[in-house]
């Protein structure tokens, strides 16, 4: 495995890209540039087009604002655990409430990496930062145990990114670990595409690109909610890029009402712990 994962630089590129805007960014990362290299940009030169670059600027305000309303909310969240963390600088760039814990999940070799990276530049995290190196297509609950994570406390997980590189059954594996280890009142923010994404023939030059890149991806749902009710989820907010609260008119594509059938179609949610 590369120290940096091909994803985790794409998607700091795309994020680095977004930030330098001269105006109207819908966020401000000032790291992505230096978590990117040395393939971040190139790779965006070879994945232009499908609104790939607008839906991930799209879904990182999205997570950030879901995360921020998690934190002030009445749900009072201090505890957030980040799924396959990649290069994502949320603990260095949001203003997040004192006594705000951040553990960020992914392979070993790349939480290393992105360490020594920001220790070079002297970065300081804006809340406590907790790396916890695991393989997540294996069981990772312990290792987040040892490494400090309250069980007992409201937890909000985020899972950016990943879940379409997952066969369903890891999808399952992932979620329903996030389930179990939930207290009362946690919340998750996560992103997924449409099963009808996978099998729509515009989709398809993309989807080839990936599978040569050895990244294909592999799940999608056109029932989300259905999908994150079997695991023990009640959805409380689901949008589309272009909506209002994702993204507005800096979507490139006309939305599609929500009736009309294989429809290729990206997710945005946010989700609380199904009461028992």
């Amino acid at each position: 495995m590369q120290p940096v994962s091909l994803t985790a630089q794409w998607t700091a590129a795309i994020r680095a890209i977004e930030s330098e805007r001269p105006q109207d960014a819908l966020f401000q990362d000032s790291l992505a540039r230096h978590l990117a290299q040395p393939d971040g940009f190139s790779l965006l030169d070879r994945r232009r087009g499908g609104g790939v670059k607008e839906f991930v600027i799209i879904r990182t305000r999205y997570f950030d604002d879901a995360s921020l309303a998690a934190v002030d909310g009445s749900a009072g969240i201090r505890q957030l655990v980040l799924i396959a963390a990649g290069m994502d600088a949320r603990a260095y760039r949001l203003n997040w409430p004192q006594n705000t814990r951040i553990f960020e999940l992914d392979h070993a070799p790349l939480l290393e990496e992105k360490a020594r990276r920001l220790d070079a530049i002297q970065a300081s995290p804006k809340a406590a930062r907790v790396p916890v190196p695991v393989d997540l297509v294996l069981d990772w609950s312990q290792a987040l145990l040892d490494a400090g994570f309250d069980r007992t406390q409201p937890t909000l997980w985020l899972v950016e990114g990943l879940l379409f590189f997952l066969t369903q059954e890891q999808v399952q594996t992932v979620l329903g670990t996030c389930r179990r280890l939930s207290a009362a009142h946690s919340r998750m923010v996560v992103d997924m595409i449409s099963a009808s994404l996978l099998r729509s023939p515009l989709s398809q030059s993309f989807l080839a690109s990936l599978r040569r890149d050895h990244m294909p991806w592999q799940f999608g749902t056109d029932e989300p909610e259905a999908f994150l009710a079997s695991l023990g989820w009640t959805v409380l907010d689901l949008k589309e890029p272009g909506m209002a609260g994702a993204g507005g008119s800096r979507w490139p594509y006309p939305l599609k009402p929500r009736n009309i059938p294989g429809i290729a179609r990206s997710w945005l949610l946010t989700a609380e712990l199904a009461r028992k």
